[in-house]
């Protein structure tokens, strides 16, 4: 249940439309609900400003339909997901919810399988400019993965492709279009410097993600992972290697901060203000996302 779904609930109640009854059957569903084999968080839109999200790896087809269904039988208009899904989870998902879209999308699977990111319910357009940019075509599950979790949030992001430092041309061709960003997320295998040289060209967060795309040395994406922690661009963000979701979840959290912040108050009149680490108010501002369950 998000925010404007249990205004609409109170405000039922408060002119009659809402019965008692039907309040309490689904406020009774908050803050989860208890599935037997799983609890859905159905509290974490209004906690954390993103809904729970469905992490595919590791459970059955039985249990990835019967966690959407779950999800998507709560009132509200959040985006439900379903992220690095097989071929058998993916039919059992979209068997028992119809109405989802599939999209090739993530990397990471021991046994090399193609793997999907289904998102029901995509969220209302919204207007912050984000991208994703990837260094080459092999990181490119990856970064899918990241461009759909923004798209199911609202945001259209601008898919910015094989402009590795290798070709450091290809970047600098590039820069109108980074700088013009209000959040980007860099993907990179190898030795991950593509993150450093972008987030050097721009005010904008960035978000790297390291992939498993790499020879020897490159220790399946943890070369790339160490050399963007080291990164001299200083504030640049890194998440876990393959980890296209959580870079895409980390940039919502960022623009939706940074939303509150320049609103300062919420609808309800209870705004928070926001500061960075060293106590100052936060600089930047263009603002909703899925966070996963494991």
């Amino acid at each position: 249940m998000d925010e404007m779904a249990l205004r609409g609930l109170v405000d039922g109640i408060r002119s009659g439309t809402v019965s008692a009854d039907d309040a309490v059957a689904q406020l009774r569903r908050l803050p989860f609900a208890d599935l037997g084999f799983a609890r859905i968080d159905h509290h974490r839109q209004l906690r954390q400003g993103m809904a729970e999200a469905v992490y595919a790896p590791g459970k059955s087809p039985e249990h990835c339909a019967a966690i959407v269904g779950e999800l998507l039988a709560q009132p509200g208009s959040t985006p439900v997901l379903l992220s690095r899904a097989d071929g058998p989870q993916r039919e059992a998902a979209l068997g028992a919810n119809p109405g989802g879209r599939s999209t090739e999308a993530g990397a990471g699977d021991p046994a090399g399988r193609t793997l999907h990111t289904i998102v029901w319910r995509p969220a209302a357009p919204r207007p912050e400019r984000v991208a994703v940019v990837a260094a080459g075509t092999a990181d490119l599950p990856v970064a899918e993965e990241a461009a759909v979790t923004l798209a199911a949030h609202g945001l259209d992001p601008l898919r910015i492709t094989d402009i590795g430092v290798a070709g450091l041309h290809r970047v600098l061709d590039a820069v109108d279009e980074l700088v013009a960003c209000d959040a980007l997320v860099v993907v990179a295998g190898m030795e991950g410097a593509l993150s450093s040289v972008v987030a050097g060209l721009t005010a904008a967060p960035v978000v790297a993600v390291p992939t498993s795309v790499g020879y020897g040395s490159g220790l399946a994406g943890v070369t790339a992972l160490l050399g963007m922690m080291a990164s001299c661009a200083s504030g640049l963000s890194v998440v876990g290697i393959d980890n296209g979701f959580g870079a895409a979840c980390a940039v919502l959290r960022m623009l939706n901060t940074s939303t509150s912040t320049s609103t300062s108050t919420s609808p309800s009149g209870s705004g928070r203000a926001v500061q960075d680490a060293a106590g100052s108010p936060a600089a930047w501002a263009p603002a909703g996302g899925a966070s996963p369950r494991g």
